[in-house]
């Protein structure tokens, strides 16, 4: 078999076998297929799509690639939460605590960021000492004893998507709906869960620019998780701006300290709660969704969330203390020019903004700043006065920061009168 032929026949639009695709991810897992090969079967991919046939096929390979987790003595529901990717989306680090602390199990596997949209991992390496890489022994005890854990793929699970994850990010093969089904629904069923819900974003800041697009994605991804025996609920969510206020690593993770205290942005304390309320609903806890949500807001309000949040973090040998983050040099402020309302914060414009401080990779080696970003303190519909500060502008030197400052004024566009309200949660499949 050789690798130029499936590439040619996946550019020319043929159907690949099953036995095709799996020579060629574990192929070049094994390390015996270059990048530049795979890179362009991903393109070819890319451009052609794939088949229902190919995308079980794939995604089947990247599981079996390594060690499937069974959970199955635990006494409660395991569950697990995925984002498709977003500016300013820190979902995950505030449900998981917020769901253990309501009695569930939270064992998840995560990844790095994508271009303009942040990485989970990413986040929480901001945390000093924070181990993002735990052997499979490790992350069972700890889901035992702490009730949760986010991990990456380390070399027994799914090593096959953390290889191919990276390559996408840097060779533009991200946004393909099947690629980032199988690459999700991989590291979901490889985890154990048994109830999973899947945050897709919709919008300027994320791959999927339509709704149309969005459903197609969590369609998929619905019937690879039923395939495979998990519940599964997709939410469509609103990426047409940033989620919160912040991106960047650690004032990601300050916000979402906040947030356990109550003190979060709406539109991100809403999503939060919304998608914690399905994961509870899901389980074996015999509640509905409203009942999810009650508990939900009752571990936010009670404590109980945070502390799970802070035992959870210095169980991966983090420091759980918001002083203990990297704050930048440089803070400079975003001033409204004009009076009016905020129609639009473009969340591309300010994802990219934030990569080009050092948020983000350019290329899969970059080394990412945890210090820097951006806090967009002004949203869609807020009432702004000439002069009044929209967002801040978190670098590592003046340069920098005098560039992020004109690209985030560039990326707000105000008006005469507010826009039309719209919620964070879009749609629900179930």
């Amino acid at each position: 078999m050789l690798v130029t032929d499936l590439i040619r026949r996946k550019r020319d639009g043929v159907e690949l076998q099953r036995n095709e695709i799996e020579f060629l991810v574990n192929g070049y897992t094994r390390d015996e297929i270059p990048d530049y090969q795979i890179s362009s079967w991903l393109m070819a991919v890319l451009l052609r799509g794939m088949t229902r046939a190919e995308l079980a096929a794939l995604t089947e390979t990247m599981l079996n690639s390594g060690q499937v987790l069974d959970f199955s003595e635990l006494d409660a529901a395991k569950t697990d939460k995925h984002s498709t990717g977003g500016v300013g989306d820190k979902t995950s680090l505030i449900i998981t605590p917020i769901v253990a602390a309501g009695g569930l199990y939270v064992p998840m596997i995560s990844g790095r960021g994508l271009g303009h949209t942040g990485g989970t991992l990413d986040k929480l390496e901001s945390i000093p000492g924070f181990r993002v890489e735990l052997t499979t022994d490790e992350f069972l005890q700890q889901v035992r004893e702490v009730g949760l854990a986010i991990i990456g793929q380390s070399a027994n699970l799914v090593p096959a998507d953390k290889l191919l994850y990276g390559l996408r990010d840097v060779t533009a093969t991200v946004d393909n709906v099947s690629l980032i089904a199988a690459s999700i629904m991989s590291k979901k069923i490889a985890a154990g869960a048994d109830a999973i819900v899947l945050d897709v974003k919709v919008g300027d800041g994320a791959f999927m620019k339509t709704v149309e697009d969005a459903r197609e994605l969590a369609r998929m991804m619905l019937e690879l998780g039923r395939h495979a025996g998990r519940e599964v609920v997709c939410v469509l969510t609103d990426m047409d701006q940033p989620l919160g206020y912040a991106v960047g690593n650690a004032l990601e993770i300050r916000e979402t300290i906040a947030t356990l205290r109550g003190e979060g942005p709406p539109d991100f304390t809403e999503l939060v709660l919304a998608a914690s309320a399905h994961l509870l609903a899901l389980s074996d806890l015999e509640i509905g969704q409203e009942q999810g949500r009650d508990r939900a807001a009752a571990a936010v309000q009670d404590g109980t969330a945070l502390a799970t949040y802070e035992r959870w973090i210095a169980a991966q040998g983090g420091d759980p203390r918001e002083a203990a983050l990297q704050t930048a040099p440089e803070v400079r402020q975003v001033l409204a020019p004009t009076k009016g309302f905020v129609r639009s914060i473009g969340a591309t414009a300010v994802g990219m903004a934030a990569l080009r401080l050092g948020a983000g990779r350019q290329t899969k080696d970059d080394a990412i700043d945890h210090a820097v970003g951006i806090r967009c303190l002004m949203k869609r519909g807020d009432a702004v006065e000439a002069g009044e500060v929209l967002a801040e502008v978190h670098a590592r030197d003046d340069e920098s920061a005098k560039l992020a400052e004109a690209e985030v004024l560039e990326a707000y566009e105000l008006a005469d009168e507010a826009p039309a309200a719209r919620p964070i949660v879009l749609e629900t499949i179930a």
